[in-house]
């Protein structure tokens, strides 16, 4: 059987730390042979660290080497990237959030269709063994009909103080498009990704605007913050279903807080931790499982995921077309909110 070439775009964090490690568990069917990063010194010492035979500064050098690409760039070159490799005749995975908007996201879906290559967005959250098994209750009866869902991302004083994340040129937004949108695509994922009727949002940055901050995950420049730090959001779907949503870097509640869960007409779910909430012989039952099956990191499931994708021997578990739903909610949360952002 051929092997899967795969290349890296962006040699940070998230490449040495989750994607590199996790295709490298599948060498049978994959191998990564090149890496790629504008700082080509940095290329080179990650394709040295974990045995890489080929790296570049420029992408595009590197694509006629490769089946499929992984990219880990900040969030404004996602789509340009992406397109360029599928037009290449490269299948891609794509970190979060798909693009900066859903309009190069849309473009994005396009270049897949019409070089018949697949396009992965890379929202682990529903890899992770909690989430698989919440997928396997709501396609049965045993919840019902959603009514409410309630989301909750968030932590205390935690801004990250390292690469670009609070580069709004660069990223497109804060605590939202970082961070929540992991929250946001599980939840319209488990429900069935519903048409969308109306979102309400605020955004806020005035904390992270105080001087002298304390903040647990490095320093940064409070004068030229210009992010969002902390999102709420009210979003009406056409079946009925509500979502109440909140998430932020850096809000002041006792500890930081992972919450989803999924109120419907028969019973209700909780993911972190997943829990039940039924009625049986005329009483109320909160039910834990004693044991999840699956893999205990998301990013292995992942990369399995879109290695059998690329041989069309699975579907992808997440698709463009979801994805590109999260994109529309964050922008839309952005323009409802953007009165209330202090630049």
């Amino acid at each position: 059987m051929k092997k899967l070439r795969i290349g890296i775009i962006g040699a940070g964090g998230i490449a040495t730390d989750r994607h590199i490690p996790s295709f490298q568990k599948f060498t049978d069917q994959a191998e990564i042979t090149a890496v790629c990063d504008i700082n080509v010194h940095r290329a080179e010492d990650v394709a040295e660290e974990f045995g890489i035979p080929l790296f570049f500064g420029d992408y595009h050098e590197m694509l006629p080497d490769v089946d499929a690409v992984v990219v880990c760039t900040p969030n404004k070159f996602h789509a340009q990237i992406s397109i360029d490799a599928l037009n290449a005749g490269v299948h891609v995975l794509c970190e979060k959030p798909m693009a900066l908007a859903a309009g190069e996201c849309q473009q994005m879906i396009e270049a897949a269709k019409k070089n018949q290559r697949k396009l992965a967005i890379a929202y682990h959250y529903r890899y992770m063994k909690e989430s698989q098994a919440a997928k396997k209750v709501m396609i049965t009866e045993e919840i019902g009909t959603p009514l409410v869902v309630r989301i909750k991302a968030l932590r205390r004083r935690k801004v990250p103080g390292w690469g670009v994340f609070t580069n709004k040129e660069l990223q497109g937004g804060g605590s939202l498009i970082d961070y929540g949108c992991h929250l946001l695509d599980l939840a319209l994922w488990l429900i069935g990704n519903p048409k969308i009727t109306d979102v309400t949002g605020s955004t806020y940055n005035a904390l992270s605007k105080v001087p002298n901050q304390v903040n647990l995950w490095g320093d940064y420049d409070h004068q030229k913050f210009n992010v969002d730090d902390h999102v709420t959001a009210y979003i009406r779907f056409e079946n009925g279903t509500s979502m109440l949503f909140e998430t932020s870097w850096a809000t002041n509640i006792r500890d930081d807080e992972e919450h989803l869960s999924i109120s419907g007409v028969n019973g209700g779910i909780s993911v972190f931790p997943m829990e039940l909430y039924t009625t049986k012989y005329n009483m109320l039952f909160n039910s834990q499982p004693a044991w999840i099956p699956g893999e205990d990191d998301p990013g292995v499931l992942q990369a399995k995921n879109f290695i059998a994708a690329c041989f069309n021997e699975e579907e992808l578990i997440v698709k463009p077309e979801e994805a590109m739903q999260v994109s529309e909610v964050i922008d839309a949360i952005y323009e409802s909110g953007k009165i209330t952002i202090q630049e």
